[in-house]
């Protein structure tokens, strides 16, 4: 089993909702916690339309071919299984980034 690191992108084929089948695409890694799963925010090319898209600056650093986008508000946990290969990791400025959108985020979750 492989250990990922916070900030890594890698490639996986990510399952679509019924599980039958999926398509590859990139994710940036938000959390390994050294078992089978880790947990995942989207990576996408369409701009960004909410506060908790964020905006990657060094998008061919982290290996991806297009600008691109985290989702923090599209999270996912899956198997590490699924993991196609390891694309490239964050700069410190966009995982900075990503950090500060998703605590926003959190503060969101309040009790009703």
């Amino acid at each position: 089993m492989r250990d990922y690191h916070g900030g890594e992108i890698v490639l996986l084929q990510f399952p679509y909702g019924d599980a039958s089948s999926g398509k590859r695409r990139p994710a940036l890694v938000l959390l390994d916690t050294g078992d089978d799963d880790f947990v995942l925010a989207r990576v996408t090319t369409q701009a960004y339309q909410t506060e908790f898209d964020v905006a990657l600056a060094g998008w061919r650093e982290a290996g991806l071919l297009s600008p691109s986008f985290v989702r923090v508000h599209k999270l996912a946990t899956l198997e590490k299984s699924l993991t196609v290969r390891r694309l490239g990791k964050l700069n410190d400025s966009d995982w900075r980034a990503v950090q500060t959108a998703f605590q926003a985020l959190a503060g969101l979750c309040r009790p009703g």
